[in-house]
Order: C-alpha cells, then sequence, then structure tokens
C-alpha cells in the first residue's frame, strides 16, 4: 500500500477529527460506553485543541487514497529526554498495513534529544498493546484511571530510543 507521513496542517483537522471518532469506537467498542467515548473526543479533539496539538506537539498523518488514513501525536521532549505519545490512531480499514510503524518511527526521528516515549493504553485494547509491545515498549505500571467516572485499568508503557 502507498501513503505518505507528513506533518499535520490545520487544513487536516476535520480528517483527522474523523479518524480519532472511527478509531475510537471501533477500538473501545464494548471497553467504554459510547456516550463516554463521546464525551472525551469532544473534549479531546474540537477545533480549539486541533489548534493547541498542532502549535504545541508534534502530529503527523499518514495519507493514503488521497485521504488521511491516521495520525499521531507527540508531546514535546522535556529537559530529561522524555515524550509522551497520546495517540496512534488509524481507520480500522488501514490497520496492519504498516502505517502505524511509520507513523510511530517518523516521531521518533523527528523529536530532538528524545530519549524515551512514554504512553498509556488501555489494558483491553488487546491490538494497541500487542502493536506497542512489538515495537520494543515495556510495561512499567497498571493502575485503574476514572474516565468519566468509567473505571479503566490503564498500562503505562515506556520506549527507551
Amino acid at each position: 500500500m502507498d501513503y505518505t507521513i507528513r506533518r499535520m496542517l490545520i487544513e487536516d483537522a476535520k480528517e483527522v477529527q474523523d479518524v480519532a471518532k472511527k478509531s475510537w469506537n471501533a477500538t473501545y467498542e464494548g471497553i467504554i460506553p459510547n456516550n463516554i467515548q463521546e464525551n472525551f473526543l469532544k473534549g479531546a479533539y474540537n477545533d480549539e485543541m486541533m489548534e493547541w496539538r498542532l502549535s504545541n506537539s508534534l502530529m503527523l498523518v499518514a495519507e493514503a487514497d488521497n485521504m488521511i488514513a491516521g495520525f499521531t501525536n507527540f508531546s514535546s521532549v522535556n529537559e530529561k529526554g522524555q515524550a509522551e505519545l497520546s495517540a496512534v490512531y488509524l481507520l480500522p480499514e488501514y490497520q496492519g498495513e504498516g502505517i502505524g510503524s511509520a507513523l510511530l518511527n517518523t516521531g521518533i526521528k523527528k523529536l530532538e534529544n528524545v530519549r524515551e516515549i512514554h504512553l498509556d493504553v488501555e489494558k483491553d485494547n488487546t491490538i494497541g498493546t500487542a502493536f506497542y509491545k512489538a515495537k520494543g515498549f515495556k510495561t512499567v505500571d497498571e493502575y485503574d484511571d476514572n474516565f468519566d467516572s468509567h473505571i479503566l485499568k490503564t498500562v503505562r508503557m515506556v520506549l527507551k530510543i
């Protein structure tokens, strides 16, 4: 499959919001109630947050078939050389094509002086957890996360660069 990884532009916001919604709905069906998913997406991916993410973090998109097929979001690197990976989201039909790996690897290359990538993944997100383990992330903690009054089992993972 042909795809291109590039920095996100503000013009991509609507498509990125669509990818976030579709990937969340597919991933968390039966894990997180739909109304809680919708509340999260409205807060985390509204137009103002998209502008904030673009200005304050590294947002990359994957283009395939003349559309945004996925995206990733990394925080800035702190003084200890650590960055947070807050998202690797792909439309379900593009999973398993190497796009998630390309987004992750491109982000790591673009982050200056990064030594560790940290992330939180929902324990029942078996596809995500398996993906991160395959990329070398190690589990460092597990905790209960009160997510909009819904308790999630969350796994904290770290990749040393």
